[in-house]
């Protein structure tokens, strides 16, 4: 924040010919000193900004960067909020700040837990995991933050097993009460929604008794705290995390440290002791030889900063607020009031418009005080060397469409130094030709795969439901796809089939011969006495008959099932009529040797061949009017197979 401070005050082109003040204070993480330091800040009389100055203007305060936490960023902007004084967080990422019926002042260039809780259900969906294990910080940023989560988990169709909240300051009973439930169950896959100093005390309790292997995903409370990859049951570790960025001259100016900046500052002078392992007071003094370039610490690294990068920009934010306040160009130069009476709800004003970039990254806020919600995809990689780093593999960016938010660039190393994405279901997934039915009092991720009964199937992976196939189909033996039914009928290679077309040729053949002989033979007198026109006619209706038995063979039509029965009733009494035609010629042969008798002129040939038309026509009669009335068709039955 200094180091952002100066370089704005060193600038020629925001703010030119104004310099800005501040004052530094320590929450110490808890909200009754938030809440002091609120109260101190709102009055304006705070003596501190008038020590060793020569400020032309009163100590009123025109924005407060801060706090770190969600819990004291609460207590100051119920506070600082009804002054109209903005306040820019960078680290404070309860979603309940976004109200601004409630916190209307409160801005954070740090993206709220709401977009962390989506991207971490969309980073557990996109791996295929439906069963997972949740712990969170019992404070404003857990609570609120695994409240999203599980609302965005239950909105993909994901069941939590357990759901443990804890605080560092439990007792140890609840922390190892927490730390057994992780070892006793069964979801592979852990979400921790949790502050780095509660993650400390729960993997210090977990790594006494490490549990079976856990995929963990971290939120950026702590799955990027250097401290925590000494632990390696979290190898494989993945998470969501804050951009990380380089500020340039941002290492030359924490190394341009002297020994009397030091001893000015009780922040630097507890650093200088801590890292040299010397006092600057007592026993073992530092004796001015210390040399910070030497020294290798996160102080002095600087080539991955994430929190620091959103104090960085906070401050950037209020600098240009203040500069669209008093500030403005003309002709090409910028020209500010140093002299104007300015007002903190002036500054709020303008800090609701601001839209610039800093080192490439824009910064800006929607309605709600909230930047535009970015994060970088992190796994706990194992180095050739055996040593666990942080490495980026993708990026969650709200931005983006629908459904391209998560972005995956790298392969991910899981637990235990797999290649494998780990598998955590409560069910094995139910593969088509079953169905799914919920296990009693489970989640409905937990259920039993069911067979699909007979005639019903499933060609989809976990269906609810068996579909029945339509009456033309059945499933098949996997009961995944409906088959159609095969059609049975009469076909010519049955063994009925050819008996009934041998016997039909058989007599087929005969009635030829037996029309052949009587042609070669119509002159005798035998067959000339056995009315020869009849004969042939009976004979010609016979060969009918016996060919009508064929039309019983193969896959029945309209056509076949009209000619079977019309064919076969008419040739039959075609064949009929011929015989009673010649029935009746050789009753009136015997009635005719009677002396006197003249009976066969009235059965002459023109009668016997009237007597068989009139027999024959009135079957076609008949036969024609069941066509018209009632025809024959073919009828599936579905009920009944071999």
């Amino acid at each position: 924040m200094i180091f952002a401070i100066k370089e704005i005050n060193n600038s020629t082109e925001l703010l030119p010919g104004i310099k800005l003040g501040y004052q530094i204070y320590d929450t110490c993480s808890s909200g009754l000193v938030a809440a002091h330091v609120a109260f101190q800040l709102s009055n304006g009389e705070d003596p501190m900004f008038y020590k060793n100055s020569n400020c032309s203007q009163n100590g009123k305060v025109m924005a407060v960067v801060g706090d770190s936490g969600s819990t004291s960023s609460l207590s100051m902007a119920r506070i600082i909020g009804p002054f109209n004084i903005p306040q820019v967080s960078h680290f404070a990422t309860c979603a309940c700040l976004s109200d601004k019926q409630q916190y209307p002042t409160f801005f954070r260039t740090i993206p709220s837990d709401q977009f962390q809780a989506d991207a971490l259900a969309k980073l557990v969906k996109h791996f295929g995991w439906t069963w997972i294990g949740a712990v969170y910080s019992d404070s404003d940023y857990g609570n609120y933050g695994m409240a999203s989560f599980l609302k965005a988990v239950h909105r993909e169709g994901i069941c939590v097993e357990y759901s443990e909240s804890f605080f560092r300051t439990d007792p140890h009973t609840k922390i190892r009460r927490v730390a057994d439930v992780i070892r006793r169950s069964t979801a592979m896959v852990v979400v921790a929604f949790t502050a780095a100093g509660d993650m400390s005390v729960l993997l210090q309790e977990l790594a006494r008794d490490p549990p079976p292997p856990r995929q963990w995903i971290g939120s950026e409370g702590w799955v990027t705290d250097p401290n925590f990859l000494r632990f390696s049951f979290c190898a494989g570790t993945i998470g969501v995390a804050i951009q990380q960025s380089v500020i340039p001259g941002l290492r030359d100016f924490l190394l341009d440290l002297s020994q009397s900046d030091v001893v000015a500052s009780s922040v630097l002078n507890e650093f200088w002791e801590d890292a040299f392992n010397c006092s600057l007071k007592n026993s073992e003094v530092c004796d001015g030889t210390e040399n910070i370039k030497l020294l290798k610490s996160p102080y002095t690294e600087t080539s991955q900063l994430r929190i620091s990068n959103m104090v960085y920009k906070a401050v950037y934010a209020i600098a240009h607020a203040i500069h669209n306040a008093v500030c403005e160009k003309t002709d090409g130069t910028t020209k500010c009031d140093k002299y104007i009476r300015l007002e903190s709800k002036q500054v709020l004003i303008e800090h609701k418009k601001v839209n610039f970039s800093q080192n490439g990254y824009p910064v800006s806020f929607d309605a709600n005080g909230d930047p535009v919600a970015f994060y970088e995809l992190v796994n706990w990689k194992k180095s050739e060397s055996g040593i666990t780093e942080l490495v980026t593999v993708g990026y969650y960016d709200a931005s983006l469409p629908k459904g391209q938010e998560l972005q995956i660039k790298r392969s991910i190393t899981w637990v235990e130094g797999g290649t494998q994405v780990p598998v955590s279901v409560c069910s094995e997934s139910c593969s088509p030709g079953t169905r799914k039915v919920l296990q009693k009092g489970k989640p409905i991720c937990c259920y039993d795969c069911i067979p699909c009964p007979e005639g019903e199937i499933s060609n989809t992976t976990d269906s609810p439901d068996c579909f029945p196939c339509s009456d033309e189909h059945w499933s098949n033996a996997k009961r995944d796809a409906c088959l159609p039914k095969p059609v049975e009928f009469l076909s010519f290679d049955e063994v009925l089939a050819i008996i009934l077309s041998t016997f039909s040729g058989l007599g087929v053949s005969l009635s030829i011969i037996t029309a052949v002989i009587f042609f070669c033979h119509r002159t005798t007198p035998v067959v000339k006495a056995n009315n020869s026109e009849l004969s042939f006619l009976l004979l010609f209706s016979l060969t009918l008959c016996f060919l009508c038995s064929l039309t019983f063979i193969g896959a029945p039509s309209e056509w076949s099932c009209m000619l079977r029965h019309t064919a076969f009733g008419i040739i039959f009494v075609l064949c009929i009529s011929c015989v009673l035609g010649k029935t009746i010629v050789v009753l009136m042969a015997f009635k005719a040797t009677l002396p006197g008798s003249n009976v066969m002129k009235w059965f002459g040939p023109p009668q016997q061949r009237m007597t068989v038309v009139f027999f024959t026509f009135i079957q076609v009669f008949i036969c024609t009017v069941w066509l018209v009335l009632s025809p024959p068709f073919p009828m599936k039955n579905l009920s009944t197979y071999k």
